[in-house]
C-alpha cells in the first residue's frame, strides 16, 4: 500500500512551465487586441487560465486508471457528439466546431483530442512484449480515422490531422518494425494525390499557396506574407510590447490566436520567441521524462501522447508563421485564444501530473 496523497505530488515545475507559456500568450493577446473592439479579450483568456489551472489540480488527484476505464464510453459519446454536430450544431463562419452549453461554447474537437490520447494509452497498457501488428495498425486507424473524418467534415481539417501523431508515437512507442514503418510512408505519400481530391476549395488554395507563396500575395498568400513581415521586422530584440505594427494594425490575421507566434516575433524579437521555445522544450522534456519513470505502460502511452500532440502542434503552427508549412489552422497551444484547448490542455496536464503521482500513492 502506498501513502496518501500529499501537495507535494503536484508535479509544480510541470504546472508553472504552462501557466508561464499561457501568460505570456495573454501579454500577446492584450497587446494585439488594444485599441480594438476585441480589447479586454485577454480578461476572458485570464478566466479561462485560472479556471483551466484548477481543473489540472483536480485532474492530478484522479486516478487516470480510472479514467481509463471509461475509455470505451468516453469514446462512444465523443462520436455521438461529433455526429450531432455534423446533423444538428450551431454554424459560425461556416463550420459547425462548437458546443453551446448556456453562454460558454465547446469545440468538440479538442474533447475528442484527449479521448484519442486515452484510447491509445488504453490499447496499449497491457501489450508488454508484444509488437505492433498489421491487425493493431488497422484497429488503431479506425479508432482514430473516424473521428478525425467527423472533424474533418465540421470542417476542421487542422484538429484532425493532430490525431495522427497521438497515434503515431503510440504505435512507435510500442514497438513497429521499421519495414511497416517505410510501408506505412509510402502507403501515405501514394494517398496523397487521392485525398487531395477530397480538400474543400479553400483547403487547395492554401496548398498551392504553400508551392507558390509569392502568388496572390493580396489574396491567399496574405497570410503567411504578413506573418513574415511581422517576423522578420521584430528582429533580434523585437519593437517592444504595444508596437508591432504589423499586429496593432490588423495586417497579421487573427494575431490573438492561430497567429499569435508572429504578434510575438514582432514585439519581442528573437529573444522572445527563443524563450517561449526554450519554455515548450522544457515541458515537452518534463511530460518524456515522466513516461519514463511513469508506474505502468497506461501512465507513460498517457504522457506520450500528450507530448507528441504538443510538439506537433508547435512545430505545426510554428513552421505557418514562416511558410514551411501550409496554412491549416491549428493553434498554439497554451499561447493561442481560446478556452477549448485550455481547458482540454490543462486537464490532460493534470492527468500527467495524476501518473507521476501514482508513483507514490496507493
Amino acid at each position: 500500500m502506498g501513502r496518501p496523497f500529499r501537495t507535494s505530488d503536484i508535479d509544480w515545475f510541470l504546472l508553472g512551465l504552462a501557466l508561464a507559456i499561457a501568460i505570456i500568450g495573454v501579454v500577446e493577446i492584450y497587446s494585439a487586441t488594444l485599441h480594438s473592439p476585441l480589447a479586454g479579450l485577454y480578461r476572458k483568456q485570464i478566466y479561462w487560465i485560472i479556471l483551466s489551472s484548477i481543473l489540472a489540480l483536480v485532474a492530478s488527484r484522479l486516478d487516470y486508471h480510472m479514467i481509463l476505464e471509461q475509455t470505451p464510453w468516453l469514446y462512444g459519446v465523443s462520436i455521438l457528439l461529433l455526429v450531432g454536430l455534423l446533423v444538428a450544431g450551431h454554424r459560425i463562419a461556416g463550420t459547425r466546431r462548437w458546443l453551446q452549453i448556456g453562454s460558454m461554447s465547446f469545440q468538440v474537437s479538442e474533447i475528442v483530442k484527449l479521448i484519442i490520447i486515452l484510447v491509445v494509452a488504453a490499447y496499449f497498457a497491457d501489450r508488454r512484449n508484444k509488437a505492433v501488428t498489421w491487425g493493431d495498425l488497422v484497429k488503431l486507424g479506425i479508432f482514430a480515422g473516424v473521428p478525425a473524418a467527423l472533424v474533418a467534415l465540421e470542417p476542421d481539417l487542422g484538429t484532425a490531422l493532430t490525431f495522427i501523431p497521438i497515434v503515431a508515437a503510440g504505435i512507435l512507442f510500442a514497438g513497429i518494425r521499421w519495414q511497416d514503418v517505410a510501408i506505412l510512408c509510402l502507403a501515405g505519400i501514394l494517398a496523397a494525390p487521392i485525398g487531395y481530391h477530397f480538400l474543400r476549395p479553400y483547403q487547395r488554395e492554401r496548398l498551392m499557396t504553400f508551392i507558390h507563396p509569392t502568388q496572390k500575395t493580396q489574396t491567399s498568400s496574405y497570410q503567411v506574407t504578413q506573418t513574415k513581415i511581422a517576423i522578420g521586422s521584430g528582429g533580434f530584440w523585437g519593437k517592444g510590447l504595444g508596437k508591432g505594427t504589423q499586429g496593432r494594425l490588423g495586417f497579421i490575421p487573427v494575431a490573438r490566436a492561430d497567429s499569435i507566434f508572429a504578434a510575438l516575433a514582432e514585439e519581442q524579437g528573437f529573444v522572445g520567441t527563443l524563450l517561449v521555445l526554450l519554455l515548450y522544450f522544457a515541458l515537452l522534456l518534463r511530460l518524456l521524462e515522466g513516461a519514463q519513470t511513469a508506474p505502468d505502460r497506461a501512465g507513460a502511452f498517457l504522457l506520450i501522447g500528450l507530448a507528441a500532440v504538443l510538439f506537433f502542434q508547435v512545430v505545426i503552427n510554428t513552421g505557418m508563421m514562416i511558410g514551411i508549412f501550409p496554412i491549416t489552422g491549428i493553434p498554439l497551444p497554451l499561447m493561442s485564444q481560446g478556452g477549448s484547448s485550455l481547458l482540454f490542455t490543462f486537464f490532460g496536464l493534470g492527468l500527467a501530473m495524476s501518473v507521476k503521482a501514482r508513483r507514490y500513492v496507493n
